[in-house]
């Protein structure tokens, strides 16, 4: 239909400044990338540093101002750009003593290691020495250390208090939210909240290829930090990974090679701990409690430069840590004692990305476990399949190993040496599921004692409860359903099920409204008759989402509604009536009538990058999405909220990027990326993938050479 003038594009190496790591000789020679009709890159090159190389390069021809952003934070310069509402971000930086630690970490590697970070900075580095249309807002000199630098970031400390956090820092301004001080990309604060993941694999006998397949189904914002970035990695040192890598990382982080594939989901095991710590002694403010004596914290004095109407800033801060962790807030206790709170958390130090470029590499199960070996990922559920028939699951990785006496969600006396961990939890250690006889594994951020039928699920009893704190998700839930009705899935039914629209919890709520709606009826028969009509819609509610559905609308604005009542009174028999009394006031308030299509005020709009920088309008181009938010069940997870002044709601969390894989000799993928591959609203890869995530369809994932060759827009 249409004709691709082929141009590859080798790209050369131009001089480096003096003082920075120079990238392998004639890095950018060895590089080709291959953009197929959707803009996605495909990678070639000699070397595995090649293909960082060429990667980095791509992500920052398809969204340098969001990588810059990104990076700005992880090496603490928010408030350079932001001003004051990025002194807290900066501040834990400083506390982790992100920059030092990278920098060590980057001193210490492997000279082949460290060709990979030079890679990853040079392919950036490249790309401003060849566009100089570009003006970084900062950063004018990318440099190998940023990416160890966002291992070594760390938790703000859920549990710290917004006062306790100004005692600590006095006179940061805003220092009321501990949200304010997360990073991009870290986990949300409680299970089954609208960032999460689906994934799901089956095993050759439940399938009618003969294969096993896998489904990869990150859930995250669509906007700012943590991006989700398609891309494919070639290299003839034994690399080829397609998958997705986030914005500003050099790795992919889920995805298949031509032997295996694997996905992840956040989990809730905890890997951070906050301490007590007793500062006792008048004479000597820095000495705190520990066993049956006392050791010294280390204070000193760091910068941040700020932003203002005047120019930069600097301003000094002291920071303080103990053999626990930097303090991050400050109490007084009886007594007049002081406290400190610090936190410990596991720090990686380059692990995550040796773990990570050992799994794209691992050509079957035992060098894959033998990667996860490695316990450097925090948060991360692993699901995979192969070749060879096996599928598996993991819960967790790089989780502390802790006694069991301790309630570990909360503070804990620093100075009982009882407390301390005991080193990260073998692979062994942690529940997992191998080639179960119902032929399924699967986890939509839930617990791991449900991953599959049957009897192969791990034992609740036998892991301590701090491994597995999930519930059992609406999400999970509704993938049993699919996968536990020992059907054989061909590979477009598989397809189809990644996108699916059902809406789990309907199944569940409408009994309860219907109960609810009949007894209202002998109480109340005058307000019972005037939602009869919208009760008798959703009766008759096939409950699947669908551009059309009407009744879709009402369930998932009703039970946003009930949500909200349910915080505040747990006890009316008739909550459910009443959140769709409001539902449907809200409807004809803003939209002039309650009949409304789920398409119609179920939107996706793309703006800028950030999410911040422009907003959503009823009167800009959008496409509607049959997908639902996260708490109804609904495997097509789509988040939208409202907006002042417009009648539709716009997505801006859920299925990011999902890919299904099948693993024969030649994998077969399919894949869709949210909007597209490119940030700037000038390219046709702007938005040319959200009429397809409207409708519910994959495009192709090309994956050898030769269909890549034949599908290339440049």
């Amino acid at each position: 239909m249409f004709r691709y003038l082929t141009v590859f594009l080798v790209f050369e190496l131009q001089a480096y400044a003096a003082g920075t790591p120079a990238p392998p000789r004639g890095l950018a020679r060895q590089v080709t990338i291959y953009r197929d009709i959707y803009g996605v890159p495909h990678v070639y090159a000699k070397t595995d540093a090649g293909a960082i190389f060429g990667l980095m390069y791509a992500q920052a021809e398809d969204n340098f101002w969001q990588l810059e952003t990104d990076l700005i934070r992880i090496i603490g310069r928010s408030a350079e750009l932001e001003g004051e509402r990025g002194i807290q971000a900066d501040m834990l930086v400083r506390a982790y003593e992100s920059e030092k630690l990278a920098r060590e970490d980057y001193a210490r590697a492997t000279p082949q290691f460290r060709a990979l970070c030079d890679a990853f900075a040079a392919g950036l580095n490249y790309y401003l020495e060849t566009h100089s249309d570009v003006k970084p807002r900062l950063i004018t000199r990318f440099e190998p250390w940023f990416i160890l630098a966002e291992e070594r970031r760390g938790p703000n400390g859920t549990s710290i208090t917004a006062e306790e956090r100004r005692r600590a820092f006095p006179g940061v301004a805003n220092a009321t939210d501990a949200a304010d001080l997360r990073f991009p990309g870290d986990l949300p604060q409680s299970p089954d909240t609208e960032e999460g993941s689906n994934m799901w694999a089956v095993s050759p006998g439940r399938t009618t290829t003969g294969h096993a397949m896998l489904l990869i189904n990150p859930h995250v914002g669509f906007f700012g930090g943590g991006q989700r970035y398609e891309a494919h990695l070639h290299s003839s040192e034994g690399l080829d990974v397609s998958g997705f890598a986030i914005l500003g990382t050099p790795y992919i982080r889920s995805g298949h090679n031509p032997y295996l594939g694997w996905s992840h989901t956040n989990n809730y095991a905890q890997t951070a701990d906050v301490y007590l710590e007793t500062f006792d002694d008048p004479a000597d403010p820095l000495s705190y409690r520990y066993g049956s004596g006392h050791r010294k914290a280390i204070e000193w004095t760091d910068s941040i430069r700020v932003k203002t109407t005047a120019g930069i800033e600097v301003r000094s801060f002291r920071f303080r840590k103990t053999h626990h962790g930097p303090v991050l807030g400050m109490r007084q206790a009886a007594g007049g004692v002081t406290q400190g709170l610090a936190v410990r958390a596991v720090a990686a130090g380059g692990g995550v990305m040796e773990e990570r470029w050992a799994m794209a590499k691992a050509r079957n199960l035992r060098e894959f476990q033998v990667a996860l070996g490695r316990v450097a990922l925090t948060g991360s559920n692993t699901i995979y399949a192969d070749r060879a028939g096996n599928i598996y699951y993991l819960h967790g990785n790089g989780v502390p190993r802790r006694s069991t006496k301790f309630d570990w969600l909360k503070p804990l006396d620093g100075s009982d040496p009882e407390t301390e961990w005991q080193g990260l939890h073998r692979l062994a250690d942690l529940p997992q599921v191998l080639n179960p006889k119902s032929g399924y594994v699967q986890n939509c951020n839930s617990t791991p004692f449900l991953t599959t039928g049957g009897d192969d699920n791990p034992v609740a009893a036998n892991f301590p409860a701090y491994l597995a704190p999930e519930p059992d998700t609406q999400r999970s839930q509704r993938s049993r359903a699919i996968l536990g009705d020992n059907s054989k899935f061909s590979f477009e039914q598989w397809t189809k099920l990644g996108l699916d629209t059902r809406i789990g919890l309907a199944a569940t709520r409408i009994p309860e409204l219907l109960s609810a709606y009949q007894q209202l009826e002998q109480s109340d028969a005058a307000r019972a008759n005037r939602v009869s009509e919208l009760v008798a819609i959703l009766k008759a509610w096939d409950q699947i989402g669908s551009h059309d559905s009407v009744a879709a609308t009402l369930f998932v604005r009703t039970e946003t509604r009930a949500i909200e009542l349910r915080r505040n009174d747990r006890n009316d028999p008739y909550l459910l009536v009443t959140a769709l009394e409001q539902a449907k006031s809200e409807l004809e308030t803003v939209n002039g009538g309650w009949r409304i299509p789920w398409g119609e005020v179920n939107r996706l709009q793309r703006i800028h990058t950030s999410g911040t920088d422009e907003t959503f309008g009823d009167d800009k181009p959008s496409v509607p999405v049959a997908g639902a938010p996260t708490f109804t069940g609904t495997i097509l997870t789509f988040g939208a909220r409202p907006v002042e002044g417009q009648k539709r709601w716009y997505g801006t969390v859920g299925d990011t990027y999902v890919a299904v894989v099948e693993f024969s000799k030649h994998p077969q993928a399919r894949s869709l990326l949210v909007f597209g591959q490119s940030a700037d609203p000038a390219s046709p890869h702007f938005f040319d993938q959200a009429p397809l995530y409207s409708t519910q369809q994959f495009k192709p994932a090309w994956f050898e050479l030769k269909e890549i060759r034949q599908h290339l827009s440049r």
